[in-house]
């Protein structure tokens, strides 16, 4: 079981049906605030910024994915759980 939670029951499954944009995080880039690096989605030439409190909330890792939702609300997925979730439209 996840050392962070502890359930006393069996959760129902749920498949996502979601249609997101997102881009995987190919690298960092600074831009003269080390709590803000630029995000850089090198499969599409793409360079995202975002403010410290995302950064801090989501904490970003180069290999996982931007993800941005329809409301306009956006996160990090880690790799696995993203492709193991998601297929390209």
């Amino acid at each position: 079981m996840n050392e962070e939670m502890s359930v006393s029951v069996e959760l129902p499954e749920y498949r996502s049906h979601k249609v997101v944009r997102a881009a995987k995080i190919t690298g960092f880039r600074g831009n003269g605030n080390a709590d803000m690096p630029d995000l850089l989605l090198g499969e599409i030439g793409g360079v995202v910024t975002l403010l410290p409190e995302w950064h801090e909330k989501h904490k970003p890792k180069v290999g996982g994915y931007y993800v941005l939702y329809g409301d306009g609300y956006s996160s990090f997925s880690p790799a696995k759980a993203f492709e193991d979730g998601y297929t390209r439209v």
